[in-house]
Order: structure tokens, then sequence, then C-alpha cells
């Protein structure tokens, strides 16, 4: 059975450049902003953080309090040690021993500490960081933030909100929405 003839022709379906001589280069430089995206331009600066000696409770108060998932734990000399999402909270109510005092959730919240549930081995992005690879590493870790440190400071927050508010943005300005980057419309 023979196929019927394509009513798009090759050269329009694999995007072929209408110009000769544009390589992939010069391809990719249209489809992407012209100058790279920084993390520093749309993380959250001076972002939240709390002390590793403070209570789950205050934890889960400032996350409520804040409609935030993530906050960096700083150690006693104010340095990154880890970092305590909502995940860790919801793990820490479903542990057993926290089940048994469930009627008095408060009280088994402010048992602990938040160096005791928190992540250790926190990954970090620094704010020169093209958000390319910030998404590359956020994806690939299966992370939803990344607290931006310079040094020993955190100074900022990259969230899985920030990235996507920039991909809209790049799909906004870019290829999608002006398709005459690619030749002239017929």
């Amino acid at each position: 059975m023979s196929h019927p003839k394509r009513a798009i022709t090759r050269d329009i379906r694999t995007r072929k450049p209408k110009r000769p001589g544009r390589g992939l280069d010069e391809l990719e430089a249209l489809s992407w902003p012209e100058r790279t995206i920084r993390v520093e331009e749309v993380m959250a600066r001076s972002p939240l953080t709390i002390r590793w000696d403070r209570t789950m409770g205050a934890a889960w108060k400032l996350m409520k309090d804040r409609k935030i998932r993530h906050l960096p734990v700083l150690d006693d000399k104010a340095r990154l040690a880890g970092i305590v999402t909502d995940r860790d909270l919801r793990q820490v109510i479903f542990e057993p021993s926290i089940q048994e005092q469930l009627g008095n959730l408060p009280r088994a919240l402010n048992i602990l500490t938040v160096r005791e549930v928190m992540t250790w081995g926190v990954i970090t992005v620094q704010p020169q960081t093209e958000i390319r690879e910030a998404a590359r590493i956020m994806h690939e870790q299966k992370i939803g933030a990344l607290p931006v440190v310079k040094g020993d400071k955190v100074v900022g927050m990259l969230t899985e909100t920030d990235v996507l508010k920039v991909f809209v943005k790049v799909l906004e300005e870019g290829v999608v929405s002006r398709p005459e980057r690619w030749g002239p419309i017929k």
C-alpha cells in the first residue's frame, strides 16, 4: 500500500532554514534569547531561612504562613547546612512514632528539630549560573528548588516556578510567537 503524497514538504517538516548558509549555531541563537539569562535575574532575593536548632513546628508554621515549600537551613555560624521541604514535613508526620501522638500533632512537631529531618546534601547554584544549567540540574536531580549561594551566604532561592516563568517568557518572545524568524510565511 502506497502512502498518499504529503501535503507538507520535507524542508518545512524538518524546519530547514529558508536562507542558505545558516548553521545550527545561528538557528539556536534564533530560538533562544539573544543574551544569556542568569539565575540572579530570576531568583527570589533574600529568601527566608531557618536555623537548624528550631523545631519542625516552627518550620511548618513559617512555610504555611508564607506559602512556601522550601526553607534553606543555616547552622550556628549562619552557613548553609541543608534544606527542609514540605516533603520532609510530610515524611515526619507519617513516621510511626509521630503517628502515635497524632492526637497532639503540634506537640509532636515541637519534639523534633529541623536538624533531625532536613536534607543535608543540598544542591546549590551561584548567581552567575545560566538558567538552562540550573533547570537541567533541577530536572536531573528531581528537585523543586535550588538555594543560590555566594561564598557561604545564601543570597537567593530559585524555584521551579521561577524557571517556568522564564520558559514562558522565552516562548512568548521566541520562535513560537514570531515564526517569521524562520523565513517568510506563505
